[in-house]
């Protein structure tokens, strides 16, 4: 609009007399061809710009909604009773959790997460305190996922755990236990199928006689429906990790003689490996218009002697929204050498196999996404891969939210 006026104003003086009265008229006429020109493509300019400009915005916004943010944050107060020791303890702890992911193409995501905590592979709390010292931040997840055919998943990189747990208990995975390596997942709606190879240890170092420590393991799985109201799921898998005469990882993690309920050997290497074989069913209906679900977990070792575990459990209620509630039971026995006792649930018996016991839990929403918990573990480990029995009681009290 500015440049228009521009060439209106300089159109005008070439009209006037005084100014131009000695030039001809076919000399005036070029001059206005030419401002007329000129100021054509100034405007043609400015158009081009602003498409530009509007082009990269689009861009800018595609991309954007191509990228979805999530996290979750959990205050927790904590008491433990372990028979072992005189006093009980207390602490205040924090877990506080951001991941991003991002449709990179039709047929590849990608995400990074990150999680308060330290190198524990089970666990992302941070007990407050040390005069109120910075708390540490580690990389939680990151991988991709190419979906190379309809169903079908490729994804490596250090993940969320990929395998089904039933009942979201801890019998065989914690829930903070996030896999390195890859696997491939096959999900229909009805059946879902998953194989995956992953790592304890992926470098031998300088060592070329140093295998590296693996873990590999399938699980199928079926979704039936008896009614709209009446579901249910069963499944089983298979884990392979051998571990035989391997070094306990007690010893990386500064705890040389703790196998976490593992048998080890004389020289304090694991005495044996984990052919692990699972087994699982879970119901869910609804009661009085309660949402409910019932489920049972059963896993053997073929490779020992005190090789079998189980979970069976139910829950009433569940909780999104302010005003819900959530009640549930959970009874879990776990004999020494059942499961790979690092990756079992860290709050049951203080985490590790030969450990038995009831864990009873209840929530209430308070917001939308927000929720007071209570957790009470009543266990007792025993003394198969311990000096004696003892008990293990633990309160959890947690405020936790997620965005």
């Amino acid at each position: 609009m500015k440049r228009t006026a521009l060439y209106l104003a300089v159109a005008a003086l070439t009209t006037s007399p005084v100014v131009f009265a000695d030039t001809d008229q076919a000399t005036l006429n070029e001059l206005r061809g030419q401002i007329a020109a000129l100021t054509d493509r100034l405007n043609q300019m400015e158009v081009k710009t602003e498409s530009t400009a509007t082009a990269v915005a689009a861009k800018s916004a595609s991309w954007a909604e191509k990228i979805v943010w999530n996290g979750d944050f959990r205050y927790r107060y904590e008491t433990i009773d372990d028979e072992r020791k005189d006093d009980e303890r207390r602490r205040n702890r924090v877990r506080a959790r951001i991941g991003l992911t991002a449709q990179v193409s039709e047929d590849v995501k990608a995400g990074v997460g990150l999680a308060s905590g330290s190198d524990d592979p089970v666990s992302s709390n941070q007990t407050l305190g040390s005069a109120n010292t910075t708390k540490g931040i580690n990389l939680d997840t990151a991988w991709i996922d190419w979906k190379f055919a309809e169903n079908l998943h490729l994804v490596g990189g250090k993940t969320k755990n990929p395998y089904y747990k039933v009942g979201k208990n801890g019998l065989m995975w914690d829930g903070d236990y996030r896999p390195e390596g890859a696997h491939v997942a096959f999900d229909n709606g009805t059946i879902w199928a998953t194989a995956g190879y992953h790592f304890l240890n992926s470098d031998n170092g300088s060592n070329a006689d140093k295998d590296t420590e693996e873990m590999m393991g399938a699980q199928f799985g079926y979704r039936g429906e008896i009614s709209d109201s009446a579901k249910f799921k069963v499944g089983g898998s298979y884990f392979y990790i051998p571990l035989e005469g391997s070094t306990n990882v007690g010893q990386i993690l500064g705890d040389e003689d703790n196998g976490f309920g593992n048998t080890l050997d004389g020289s304090g290497n694991y005495a044996f490996d984990y052919e692990l074989v699972e087994l699982f069913a879970e119901f869910s209906t609804k009661i009085a218009e309660i949402p409910t679900t019932f489920f049972a977990d059963y896993v053997k070792n073929n490779d020992a002697d005190e090789d079998t575990g189980y979970a069976t459990g139910v829950k009433f209620g569940k909780v999104k929204n302010k005003g819900d509630w959530q009640i549930g039971y959970t009874y879990q026995d776990l004999e020494a050498d059942a499961v790979f006792a690092l990756f079992t649930d860290s709050d049951f018996g203080g985490g590790g196999t030969d450990v038995k016991g009831h864990m009873f839990k209840a929530a209430y929403g308070i917001s939308k996404n927000t929720a007071l918990a209570v957790t009470y573990l009543s266990n007792e480990y025993g003394n198969f891969t311990r000096d004696e029995e003892f008990d293990f009681d633990r309160l959890q009290i947690d405020l936790k939210t997620k965005f």
